[in-house]
């Protein structure tokens, strides 16, 4: 409607309504993954309360091989759905997308069934080759639920949405605390009564995996209606169309998924030790990497809302200002994030459990992490501009030039260093990736970034917890060391307050309460 169109112009020439609307999306979208993982995350104690090091790296391990199994399972075509739906009918895109989807994961599922001892045995838990089955089922019902749910972030019903996504992790968490707590105490107690009959010991951690199944498969059936709206379409001209877009994201899907779990699998087959040993190591790392979630989180729900709100903004006149804002309001939101994680570690440890203490050794890796999912944010911003332009495949060399740096100094560096060389890789990864697309993209499309204000921030953030180690050796209380903490966060928040005043004034209902003179 002529209506909506005008509306649509207005906001767009209208940066701070834009990033409005981001934040919007954001909450919606990105606010249910947020809760879910969050839920999800709060199974952390429990885990390592029943299982010591080396079962919970096995875990890990498993979870790790679904996330690449799903990179190659979706092959890029959300990003893509996206991209054509809006420039050709919706229909026809979501169709084409939804037929290829459905045929490939029946062709990789039967695949893989064919091979799973060969992979249990690679994963060296040959004992559980029933692991592998339920994992390789868990990817393929995750894989039939990404078109629809693209399709209702496409239609802007973001309740469905978030309503399932919190439904699936609840069911899954609600699972396992039935097994691995309801279930194994009435089992050890020979109470005799059903739930006792539930729980088998030889299971054991599987049934982490079977709660996953079953929240997997009741999420397909809750996205019935999307999943079936489809009609059976492969056009092969408008496939190709989508794949020559796609392809490359496999590639920058798979590279960024290297960068973030094979350091877990090398550190399994490269640590100078035992099997189980190097197990406990990948287990310890795996439970710290987790503390890193505040900012996992909120990049995650930032890219939910940015993917359509990015390409959305590509035709306005003010698209590269409103990329500039948007970036430094993320950065600004990062540092606040890693402040609030890396000051009070001596609380986020409790949520590591206290049944293996062992997990606290680990905790010096959490604040490398931290920076390095900065780096990861300020990259997902950055690389906006290979998507725009077309040059996806830019965007795959730069991805698979982290993975190598990844992969070479992990390979160099794990029999030295152990869990500590994955930590540092990281860092130097997601550093190479956000430098490289930030000088090749300003040459393709240049956009104004405020750097000299976004390292600030970032060398303050940094420079205040380095004065919070400094105090921590003078051995005080820990509720003054807390206290400290609290007051370096405010230190900051003033900061970024002084520094950005105008343009906290002008935006909706914050504005109200700041004053530019």
């Amino acid at each position: 409607m002529p209506g909506q169109k005008l509306l649509l112009s207005t906001n767009l020439s209208n940066p701070l309504s834009s990033i409005k609307k981001l934040a919007g999306q954001t909450l919606w979208y990105g606010a249910s993954s947020i809760f879910g993982r969050f839920l999800n995350y709060l199974l952390t104690p429990l885990l390592v309360t029943i299982f010591a090091s080396g079962e919970y790296g096995k875990i890990s391990t498993l979870f790790t091989i679904a996330a690449f199994l799903n990179i190659i399972y979706t092959y890029g075509l959300e990003t893509s759905y996206f991209r054509f739906a809006a420039l050709q009918p919706e229909p026809k895109v979501y169709n084409t997308c939804s037929s290829s989807i459905i045929i490939t994961t029946a062709l990789l599922t039967g695949l893989l069934f064919l091979f799973i001892k060969d992979i249990a045995v690679f994963l060296e838990i040959p004992g559980h080759p029933e692991y592998i089955s339920w994992v390789i089922l868990i990817v393929a019902l995750d894989t039939l639920s990404v078109m629809p749910f693209a399709k209702l972030r496409y239609e802007g019903r973001p309740r469905k949405f978030a309503a399932i996504k919190i439904l699936n992790i609840l069911i899954n968490v609600g699972l396992v605390i039935l097994f691995l707590v309801v279930c194994k105490n009435a089992h050890e107690k020979n109470s005799g009564n059903f739930l006792a009959d539930l729980y088998n010991p030889k299971i054991g951690l599987g049934y982490v995996i079977l709660a996953n199944l079953a929240a997997s498969g009741i999420t397909l059936l809750l996205l019935s209606k999307e999943l079936f709206q489809f009609r059976f379409r492969l056009n092969p001209v408008f496939w190709k169309q989508l794949m020559s877009y796609s392809w490359p994201l496999i590639i920058v899907g798979f590279g960024g998924m290297v960068n973030e779990t094979i350091d877990r699998i090398m550190l399994l087959k490269l640590y100078p030790g035992t099997t189980e040993e190097a197990f406990s190591q990948s287990g310890i790392y795996s439970a710290n990497y987790k503390l890193a979630v505040i900012i996992v989180l909120f990049i995650q729900a930032f890219r939910m809302g940015a993917e359509p709100f990015f390409f959305k903004q590509s035709s306005s006149e003010n698209a590269q200002r409103t990329y500039a804002r948007v970036m430094k309001f993320f950065v600004i939101a990062c540092c606040f994030c890693f402040l609030g994680v890396t000051l009070f570690l001596d609380i986020w440890k409790y949520f590591m459990g206290t049944a293996h203490k062992e997990y606290y050794t680990g905790l010096k890796v959490v604040p490398l992490l931290m920076t390095a999912k900065i780096f990861l944010g300020i990259y997902y911003n950055l690389s906006i501009w290979y998507k725009i332009k077309e040059r996806n495949l830019t965007g795959a060399w730069i991805t698979l030039g982290g993975a190598a740096i990844t992969i070479a100094f992990n390979w160099i560096f794990i029999p030295i260093l152990g869990y500590m060389a994955c930590a540092i890789a990281t860092v130097l990864c997601y550093g190479f990736m956000m430098v490289l697309s930030y000088t090749i993209g300003q040459k393709h499309y240049p956009v104004p970034y405020a750097w000299k204000k976004i390292l600030a921030y970032i060398a303050i953030c940094l420079l205040l917890f380095g004065l919070h180690q400094a105090f921590l050796l003078l051995e005080m209380n820990p509720w003054i060391n807390r206290g400290v903490g609290v007051f370096f966060v405010g230190i900051f928040g003033l900061l970024v307050l002084n520094v950005e005043r105008k343009e906290f004034a002008k935006m909706p209902f914050i504005g109200k309460f700041i004053r530019t003179t």
